[in-house]
């Protein structure tokens, strides 16, 4: 190698005394390495020995050329990290040459290994020990993440970021360790935002006076989504698709014309929701709101149900019922008399697979029924629709689709902080452990303790995370039953318990006011959350006649999934909820769920099936369902078959109904079979 005359940007020194290494770099690339030894001269040190790096070997070279490689360098530095001797030896040196050269500090890793990389106050990262490049501390990191098991690209990139931005290896390391450094755990936040909306006086509203005293009594204005409900039709029977943060008051909203029209002698409210634990909270708290008004029972799943030694009783002036449950009815042949208002609440669960098309479903026989009721019974107006949620992707496009006026209303009462840390499954119950402690330890301006919602995947999950919370805690799962529901909720209501640990499905919607949400799993069940389920249960977090403001965990385990059915890991999906567009709602129809909303529909409308399934929100092909329907011998022309009308009843599916028939008919044990079917429903 030729080394004389070449153009050289930097040279850079590094070493001990007596022994430098010798870096000629041109645009940023280096040319070589080369050991330079001084020796002592009447004139002072000069270089003695020059021996330029092959792999292993060194090739000794003329100590001159290390001369005009310096004479041609545009700067000449010396590592900081040089021996103060040793820099004032080769600062001596090229003053014999009347060359200059600067001191630099640079990172140790580098020039161990023959790269120059000087550093500075903006780009040293500081290791505990001393400060290297972000280079060396991205390699050092990454060795950290292989050691914790590796994460996916997004989650380095953050680490990465946060490593540039607070220049603290260490800090971003223990963070792999479960520590809880809020200015490092700390995503985002979602602001507080209030909408200019003039506020409607209750005195203004023209309700029946038992309703309208009821709420003067309450209050003197309404919230901005009631004002905005009121101002666009709410009492005038127009149907509405209110969509509005949680926390805000948009329930009212359904239950003000609703109990309006009750006492107007209109017809009944039925208030839907789509679990059984919300159907009992909503049938509680409407008895104890509007129970001197109206007479208020309860409708859920697949029976009457008892509550507090009170069945079910159709004509009831309010029906609180799961969606299930109405259905039901509905499929049974059940006459439910004049409904004047149908609430739907959580209407986002239409774009679920489970329960989507069955929701779906339900709205189209409920319209039927009343449009038939109608036109049988004079004076009966049929009903107006109330849809309630608090996360919608695609809100105008679905308020079209169920032909309502679009009320959204774009407040967050208070402001909510996203925080996000790794940390391993068996690590997690330590870290809501001290979430839990820190967060109930506070009291707000309000006057309240910070209480946790810790949502999970399992119920088993639910208890061994509530056993290693210190302070009061308690599960909270379908489970349970319900008088073990009603008290987790009574005592976290009178801030007995500092937390309660449940399962994603159930406790979405149920009323906890808490000021944490933690998420200790990102799956439901075995499947990942969506952005819309995240939004909705991180919405949980904050209230805002509670709480000054609202804090969300997310516990990511990197390179973890919970079945592997799972696609990604949990470390990609944390940042794909966090940073995603809410999904839009949207009903979808595999052949199997298309088979049984169209059976549904035969059984309820005879003849007008084909219609119903016209004015579903979501495609059913419905010329191959009904095809399907006449193979399996589920239906005679448009007529149900026995078997057929067995079938519906029962909420099965047409693979579900052919185990069933198929263990009947193998002479099999009928607990055997519905066990079975339970062992391979949770599969």
């Amino acid at each position: 190698m030729s080394t004389q005359r070449q153009r050289v940007g930097t040279l850079f020194l590094h070493g001990t005394r007596d022994d430098y290494l010798a870096v000629p770099l041109r645009d940023g690339e280096r040319l070589f390495q080369a050991v330079l030894e001084l020796k002592e001269t009447s004139a002072g040190p000069r270089p003695g020995k020059f021996r330029i790096k092959r792999d292993s070997t060194q090739e000794p070279r003329n100590p001159e050329e290390f001369v005009e490689f310096a004479r041609g360098a545009d700067r000449i530095r010396i590592s900081e990290q040089t021996s103060r001797e040793g820099r004032e030896e080769l600062r001596e040196m090229l003053s014999g040459y009347q060359l200059d050269a600067r001191v630099v500090r640079t990172c140790r890793l580098c020039a161990s290994t023959g790269r120059f990389s000087p550093i500075t106050g903006e780009t040293a990262i500081e290791t505990g020990r001393e400060q290297i490049c972000p280079d060396c501390a991205f390699v050092e990191l990454e060795r950290e993440l292989s050691y914790a098991g590796g994460v996916t690209g997004a989650a380095e990139d953050r680490l990465k970021d946060l490593l540039l931005e607070v220049q603290d290896l260490e800090r971003i390391t223990n963070l792999l360790q479960g520590e809880l450094d809020p200015d490092l755990t700390k995503f985002d936040e979602i602001s507080a935002t209030t909408d200019e909306v003039n506020p409607v006086p209750v005195s203004s509203l023209d309700l029946h006076p038992e309703l309208q005293g009821l709420l003067e009594g309450r209050f003197d204005d309404l919230l901005p989504v009631q004002s905005l409900a009121a101002e666009n039709g709410l009492f005038e029977g127009r149907d509405q698709l209110v969509v509005s943060a949680t926390a805000t008051g948009k329930t009212l909203v359904g239950e003000m014309t609703g109990i309006d029209r009750v006492l107007k002698g209109e017809g009944k409210m039925l208030f839907l929701v789509p679990l059984v634990a919300l159907a009992n909270q909503k049938h509680e708290d409407f008895r104890d709101e509007y129970g001197d008004l109206a007479n208020v029972t309860l409708r859920v799943g697949a029976s009457r149900v008892r509550d507090d030694g009170n069945r079910f009783d159709p004509n009831a002036d309010v029906i609180v019922g799961t969606y299930e449950g109405i259905d039901h009815a509905l499929r049974t042949g059940r006459d439910l008399g004049d409904i004047a208002t149908v609430v739907i609440d959580e209407v986002h669960t239409l774009k679920e697979d489970e329960r989507g098309h069955r929701l779906d479903g339900l709205i189209a026989r409920l319209k039927d029924y009343c449009e038939q009721r109608a036109g049988r019974r004079a004076g009966y107006g049929g009903a107006q629709w109330v849809y309630l949620s608090a996360t919608v992707g695609n809100p105008e496009w679905l308020a079209r689709k169920l032909e309502a006026r679009l009320i959204e209303f774009e407040e967050r009462p208070i402001p909510i902080e996203r925080h996000l840390t790794f940390a391993g499954g068996d690590e997690k119950p330590r870290i809501e452990n001290r979430l839990v402690k820190r967060e109930f330890d506070r009291e707000s301006s309000k006057g309240y303790r910070g209480q946790t919602i810790i949502f999970t995947n399992s119920r088993r999950r639910c208890h061994e995370i509530s056993r290693k919370i210190e302070y009061d805690a308690a599960p909270y799962h379908a489970g349970l039953d319900y008088g073990q529901r009603k008290k987790v909720e009574r005592r976290f209501a009178d801030q007995e318990l500092s937390a309660v640990v449940t399962t994603a499905a159930l406790a979405a919607g149920v009323d906890f006011p808490a000021s944490q949400v933690i998420f200790d799993s990102l799956a439901m069940g075995i499947e990942w959350l969506s952005v819309q389920e995240f939004h909705q249960m991180l919405g949980r977090a904050g209230r805002p006649d509670y709480h000054d403001r609202g804090t969300v965990y997310l516990l990511v385990e990197p390179d973890c999934s919970y079945h592997n059915s799972m696609e990604g890991t949990e470390d990609e999906i944390a940042f794909k909820l966090l940073k995603d567009e809410m999904e839009p709602v949207r009903t979808h129809y595999d052949e199997s769920a298309a088979i049984e909303e169209t059976l549904a529909n035969v059984v309820v409308g005879g003849k007008r099936a084909k219609s119903l399934n016209d004015r579903m929100i979501g495609e059913i092909p419905t010329t191959h369902a009904i095809g399907k329907l006449l193979e399996y011998e589920f239906i005679d022309g448009l007529d149900p078959t026995p078997l057929g009308r067995a079938v519906t009843r029962h909420f099965l599916a047409p693979d579900e109904a052919f185990k069933i028939l198929d263990g009947i008919r193998k002479g099999e044990d009928p607990l055997d079979i519905v066990a079975t079917m339970e062992l391979h429903g949770e599969e």
